[in-house]
């Protein structure tokens, strides 16, 4: 095998050894990207200068991680790294400081491959909204690789880096994840640190790992756990090893179905493989039980009254004073107002305007205030099943990726790509999405593990449990 397509843990393996060095890794996989990301376009910042050195400075076995180049999905600050967003607004920004996952990846021994695009500000299913070109699915390149961490998911299904972070506000780890045939996870709300991640929707966005396999995501989510005296939704909790539970058996954990994700307008080619994965649970011992999420068909209208009016607030920093694009006006209004329109795309205005009308007077109770009470019930619904089951087992995503330009005229089908992926946000609880076959078209389809909150040692070990069982993951895209 190459080495650019090695794993985390077989990298690791090699480089404890001594059968390969950090700088031979690194040459391998930023000479992948080399050769393919012209038809890719994963990347929105690869400095290879500074990766060499970086692995040129590490000795292998030094940490945890030590050697491993990792991509970063370009809205998660790195210090002395242009962090973009994917947006005009932000095209020159350099952090003046780390965010905690890359300083924990850093502690471990990591090699910062690049920056990956993504939806501007993360608002978006297809990676189609970047401020700066659209990232095309390695399996088959005029279909989008989902999104919004549509960069990161890409980068790792076509070997590009041997891992990536992205983050997950509304299914945007998951659905790439299920769209490139890699592994993502989002995990609980409060797991891990959001300090350095550019916020888009506060309450919802959650920083998680996109793999080549089940072990990997382990790996990484192991390191870039646990509290951060930085950020106030952190919790402050022992993190497990999320390894030691992989392997174990599943004999006699309850997996719940729910009627509500496999409705009219689930594509017949992703629900067929799903419920050949669930059979191949069963056949592993697991109970299958039929459950019921009743309010899950309101999941998209309350995700996206939250999720626009919290962006509408976040994201009036962005005005030109401070840092970021700057528009000269003729006052400061007219400089404000020139900003914002020259710097924000279409989809990032849309969605401000949207939040700034469900939070404006009048409109607050009636809108914000009723989409937190039905994101209680959402919860509840959660609740009330993991009473009964321990985890739940879904489709990913109701289709496989779509073409580049299919959806972006029509926002609404757009937002309800995420339908199946929304509600574990909502909830807060943690979920993640492996490979469980293909469709006729040679696209990945993606099953769906969703588990109880601060439960990711039992996501993990079903989802190892199916993938050690399949050899779906094994597939690579012919580039």
């Amino acid at each position: 095998m190459e080495l650019f397509g090695l794993t985390i843990s077989g990298a690791l393996e090699l480089l404890k050894k001594r059968e390969i060095s950090p700088v031979e890794l690194t040459k391998a996989v930023l000479g992948r990207i080399e050769s393919v990301d012209d038809k890719i376009s994963a990347f929105v910042t690869v400095d290879g200068e500074k990766a060499l050195a970086r692995a040129g400075d590490i000795a292998a076995g030094e940490g945890g991680l030590s050697g491993i180049p990792i991509a970063v999905k370009d809205n998660i600050c790195t210090k002395g790294v242009r962090t973009t967003c994917s947006s005009r607004i932000l095209e020159n920004f350099i952090p003046p400081y780390e965010s905690t996952v890359t300083g924990r990846l850093l502690n471990e021994g990591y090699v910062l491959i690049g920056k990956t695009n993504l939806d501007e500000f993360a608002m978006g299913s297809s990676t189609e909204n970047s401020g700066f070109f659209t990232t095309k699915n390695p399996w088959v390149t005029e279909r989008v690789p989902g999104g919004s961490s549509g960069g990161s998911a890409a980068a790792v299904a076509a070997d590009e880096c041997i891992a990536a972070l992205g983050s997950d506000t509304g299914g945007s780890i998951r659905q790439p994840a299920s769209f490139c045939g890699v592994v993502g996870m989002k995990p609980t709300y409060g797991r891990v640190s959001r300090y350095g991640l550019v916020a888009f929707a506060s309450s919802l966005d959650q920083i998680g790992p996109l793999t080549k396999n089940v072990r990997d995501a382990a790996v990484l989510l192991n390191v870039i756990s646990g509290h951060d005296g930085c950020d106030s939704t952190s919790l402050n909790m022992d993190v497990p090893d999320f390894t030691s539970v992989l392997g174990s058996d599943i004999r006699g954990l309850k997996v719940g179905v729910p009627g509500e994700y496999f409705i009219e307008g689930i594509d017949s080619e992703v629900a067929i493989p799903v419920k050949n994965a669930i059979s191949q649970l069963e056949r592993l011992g697991a109970d299958v039980v039929d459950i019921s999420l009743p309010h899950t068909g309101y999941a998209v209208a309350t995700y996206y009254v939250i999720a626009t009016s919290e962006a509408s607030s976040n994201l009036a920093r962005y005005d030109g004073v401070k840092y970021g694009l700057r528009v000269e006006g003729n006052d400061l209004l007219d400089m404000y107002m020139k900003t914002r329109s020259e710097g924000f795309g279409q989809e990032v205005k849309r969605r401000i305007m949207l939040g700034t009308f469900a939070l404006s007077s009048g409109y607050y109770d009636a809108y914000y205030r009723k989409a937190q009470q039905v994101r209680t019930l959402i919860r509840r619904d959660f609740e009330k099943a993991f009473e009964e089951v321990d985890i739940i087992a879904t489709p990913t995503s109701p289709t496989t990726a779509f073409k580049i330009g299919e959806m972006i005229s029509d926002p609404l089908q757009m937002y309800l790509s995420d339908i199946l992926t929304i509600s574990a946000n909502l909830a807060g609880v943690p979920a993640i999405s492996v490979p469980c076959g293909f469709s006729s078209e040679g696209l990945p389809v993606g099953l769906q593990i969703t588990g109880r909150h601060f439960d990711e040692e039992s996501i993990l070990k079903v989802a190892y449990a199916y993938e050690q069982s399949t050899e779906w993951h094994k597939r690579r895209p012919l580039l």
